[in-house]
């Protein structure tokens, strides 16, 4: 692969609020990227900067080679698919996805037989003649994603495409959204604050956090080897203690952390006494949550279902929690921040 997409110290000031700190990365051809963090963290302004719907404070972007800093968003190459799916409510599902064609004037035979082409690509044959308003929530978003994508744009944006679908139906498109991109080798950028999309969906996410990278990375190395104790409690969930509770006596000093599923609870004996005060029924496993005198909140771990009955797990059960020390994530102190 080679470098597609390339920030060179990009930032963005509003006046006087500084909501993108000057960043540096470089995005791979065909690449899914996905932009992760919490509302407010820069990464919607770091999408609408790469579409040109916001100009740079400072810094440079540069796509297929050439600088599209100052380029309005018509002079570039991309596509893009909000969340609010803007389609023409006036025009047919097809009519919909035409439009950017028929702005090219193309010859009608040859929109017609793309549309349809489009329109098997999304499953959406049988509903080539309704409007919008006659189509589900899904649907909607579903021929949004084949109006960006029919013109063979170099870069698809999604800025937060799933966000106000309901649960299964955002699993579903998730999945159809990732086999189109594999299938057109299009090189995405995904904005979301949702970690389970991002961690199922992209190649690499990039983690941001008050308008800088946490860290960018495989979805593996981020899970598993967080950068900072902001990216782990963030993605996936993460149990922090004392350096001297989890390892006593070896003068480990800051922030430990540690994964719910790589905790180990026993009735014989281990490292900390905990008491049980909650079990939550999770599918495949129980998460506990486990109480110690020296934390201000519970501990939580996954229990997987063969281990349960053995453990006899209740509220006030007292038991033993074993801390493998391979699984501790080190945290040193995070400095304050005020942007």
């Amino acid at each position: 692969m080679s470098a597609y997409l390339q920030l060179e110290h990009i930032s963005k000031h509003f006046d006087g609020f500084t909501a993108v700190n000057p960043l540096s990365l470089s995005i791979e051809a065909g690449e899914f990227v996905c932009f992760l963090g919490p509302s407010g963290c820069g990464k919607t302004t770091m999408l609408r900067m790469i579409a040109g719907l916001e100009t740079p404070s400072s810094g440079s972007i540069r796509q297929g080679g050439q600088d599209v800093t100052l380029l309005p968003p018509e002079a570039r190459d991309f596509g893009i698919v909000f969340q609010s799916y803007a389609l023409f409510p006036n025009l047919t599902v097809a009519e919909n996805i035409a439009i950017g064609l028929r702005q090219q004037k193309l010859p009608s035979r040859t929109i017609a037989a793309r549309v349809d082409e489009w329109l098997t690509l999304v499953h959406l044959e049988a509903a080539k003649a309704k409007y919008p308003a006659q189509l589900s929530g899904g649907q909607q978003q579903r021929v949004a994603l084949a109006r960006a994508l029919i013109l063979s744009p170099g870069l698809l944006l999604l800025d937060e495409p799933l966000s106000a679908l309901d649960a299964k139906v955002r699993v579903h498109l998730r999945d159809e959204i990732k086999r189109l991109q594999r299938r057109l080798g299009i090189t995405t950028i995904m904005v979301t604050h949702d970690q389970e999309e991002a961690l199922t969906m992209a190649d690499r996410i990039l983690v941001m956090n008050a308008g800088r990278i946490e860290q960018f990375g495989t979805p593996e190395e981020i899970y598993r080897a967080p950068a900072s104790r902001f990216v782990a409690n963030f993605v996936g969930q993460m149990n922090f203690l004392p350096g001297q509770l989890a390892c006593p006596g070896e003068g480990i000093g800051g922030e430990l952390g540690i994964r719910p599923e790589a905790l180990r609870l026993s009735s014989l004996g281990g490292q900390l006494p905990v008491e049980v005060s909650d079990c939550a029924f999770q599918g495949n496993h129980v998460r506990v949550a486990c109480h110690h005198a020296a934390l201000a909140e519970p501990l939580q771990v996954n229990v997987p279902l063969r281990e349960v009955a053995a453990l006899d797990l209740a509220p006030g059960r007292r038991l033993h929690l074993e801390i493998p020390r391979d699984q501790l994530h080190h945290f040193r102190p995070e400095p304050t921040c005020h942007a």
